[in-house]
């Protein structure tokens, strides 16, 4: 059985509010500046006496959500976490810490940009037009993978439909995304952390609902749903609505207080879909009992994997369908390697965390009710970087890889990865447009620019990575709840989590396991620690899942509700 089904028991929930987490403190009495923690509450225990523990670690309540025993705490005392710990009211407390080193960067995503020599040399691989609606839709390979292009002529998507991009926020200023864009429901529960995302660009360190500083939810978003207005990119739903969720930090550190409040906000407000392009920091796996991490480490992951448990199965009971990235480690779940890179943050530096299948997460993919989505390339292989196994697969889908096509013309180009929408003024900080807002020479493979007649301007460009697969398959379960959705008798409109599940993977394109099993990616300059071996059959394998989801046939093929995968 999977491990994400094991975990031990999970409660309900009716709101919560959390902070962001990071490294616990030393124990020490001695007095400091006020920190913010999360702190739960173990199992059973009642909200009042939770409380009453944490103020007798000398902590203050901030809020509380007593139907799920978390809590968002501050307090001045150095060993406040180490207190709150040993309480035995408590499961364990999660608190931030600067770190004083460098961001957290995906190294996968932007590939392409430190393949330093390569664009003197090629140029962008042809790829047949077609695909409809938009100008650039010709370059939109994944479209025409899981039929999308054709989706459309029979269900654009529903308005109704609420698309979540629990993010690190969404370009709202973008014509493709301006049209889907709701600001009523749109939040931001990151506020910015100077030590990692540089000086606050307003006095309160809230960026305004509708911006993106880091550039990857605008991308995500313009993945699932991007207007079909005769402009630039179209989505794989292009008629439903994006909410933004910022749960994600301009640098790219997804925590768990954020995450926690997008995801309740979401399943409190009628969303039917939430993206999860991201882990929660600073853990790449989040352990129970870890012999390699100190107590207070331990009791912090304990925390977090309680938190994410609880909050992602009071969202699926909302009504939510949770669509989670499978990652770019380069990994079997069912069998991780040694962590080398937690924790990424706080004043610890990473070191080596054996890692025990049965006692050990990576969230929220890992999590309840999460359909896990693995990346492939244009040619319909898994991309070396994706995540694999059939412990937490569910589907696969088009999330681009850089050096697909081994031995043609496409060979390490642009056109391989996932085109979609991005932030002006994150082109420009990467030096690829330059401020007059023209793209800059050499950038003309990767970087596309579309402006309307008034001078609204949009900019797009090339991404990789289970980040953009996940976006492919959250588009197409918008259209299953927008063909097959009802009105409820309090006016909402939605679709049993449950069903959607069921049938995407019903309608999922069956992939049977390449052979031989064992893919090695030799000729794409990866070594040994790249090898994936494919476990499974036609109809489930650790490399497609269910298979590779299928827009066309989810909309074409009648809803059945005794349907099982």
């Amino acid at each position: 059985m999977s491990k994400r089904f094991t975990a031990g028991a999970v409660a309900t929930a009716t709101a919560l509010a959390l902070t962001v987490t990071g490294a616990v403190s030393p124990a020490s009495a001695e007095q400091t500046v006020a920190s913010t923690f999360t702190v739960v509450a173990e199992e059973g225990v009642s909200a009042d006496a939770a409380v009453a523990a944490i103020r007798a670690a000398g902590g203050t309540v901030v809020s509380r959500t007593d139907a799920v025993g978390i809590f968002q705490v501050t307090s001045d005392r150095a060993d406040f976490a180490s207190r709150a710990t040993a309480a035995g009211a408590l499961l364990g407390v999660a608190q931030q810490k600067a770190i004083g080193r460098k961001p957290k960067l995906d190294r996968v995503e932007q590939e392409h940009l430190l393949a330093a020599a390569k664009k003197a040399a090629k140029g962008t691989a042809k790829k047949k037009p077609g695909t409809g609606m938009d100008p650039l839709d010709d370059k939109l390979w994944g479209l025409e993978m899981i039929r999308a292009d054709k989706s459309r002529m029979f269900e654009p998507g529903d308005r109704r439909v609420k698309v979540g991009v629990l993010d690190t926020g969404v370009d709202a200023s973008n014509p493709d995304i301006a049209p889907n864009f709701d600001w009523s429901l749109s939040r931001n529960f990151a506020p910015d952390l100077v030590d990692v995302d540089g000086p606050c660009e307003v006095a309160s360190c809230l960026d305004p609902v509708g911006t993106d500083d880091n550039g990857h939810g605008t991308h995500v978003a313009g993945t699932i749903g991007a207007a079909a207005n005769g402009f630039g990119v179209s989505g794989v739903a292009p008629n439903v609505t994006l909410v933004e969720l910022k749960g994600g930090q301009d640098s790219g550190y997804f925590f768990l207080g954020p995450v926690v409040n997008s995801l309740m906000h979401a399943a409190d407000n009628g969303l039917d879909v939430v993206n999860m392009s991201f882990y929660v920091d600073p853990w790449l796996y989040n352990c129970t009992a870890n012999p390699a991490d100190s107590p207070e480490a331990q009791a912090e992951q304990r925390a977090t994997i309680a938190a994410m448990q609880r909050t992602l199965t009071y969202a699926h009971r909302k009504g939510v369908t949770l669509v989670g990235a499978l990652g770019n480690n380069n990994e079997d779940l069912g069998a991780p390697r040694t962590d080398v890179g937690s924790p990424n943050y706080g004043p610890v530096a990473p070191y080596p965390r054996p890692i025990d299948n049965g006692s050990c997460w990576d969230l929220p993919a890992e999590g309840p009710h999460v359909i896990g989505v693995s990346s492939l390339g244009p040619s319909y292989k898994k991309s070396d970087f994706s995540n694999w196994g059939t412990e937490q697969i569910s589907v696969a889908a088009p999330g681009g890889w850089f050096r697909d096509g081994f031995g043609t013309d496409s060979f390490r180009t642009d056109a391989n990865m996932i085109l979609s929408a991005y932030p002006k003024h994150v082109l420009q900080e990467e030096g690829s447009v330059d401020a007059d807002g023209n793209i800059v020479p050499g950038a003309e493979t990767f970087v596309f620019k579309e402006c309307k007649t008034n001078g609204e301007c949009g900019y797009y460009t090339y991404l990789q990575g289970t980040s953009m697969a996940a976006p492919h398959a959250a588009g197409v379960t918008a259209l299953i709840v927008s063909k097959f959705g009802k009105q409820d008798r309090h006016g909402g409109f939605g679709l049993d989590p449950a069903l959607v599940e069921q049938h995407l993977y019903r309608t999922a394109a069956e992939r049977a396991c390449p052979e031989p099993r064992l893919q090695q990616y030799r000729n794409e300059g990866r070594d040994a620690t790249y090898d994936a071996y494919c476990a499974g059959g036609t109809n489930f394998n650790g490399f497609y899942g269910y298979g590779i989801v299928d827009a066309y046939a989810a909309v074409k093929t009648p809803l059945k509700s005794n349907a099982r995968p």
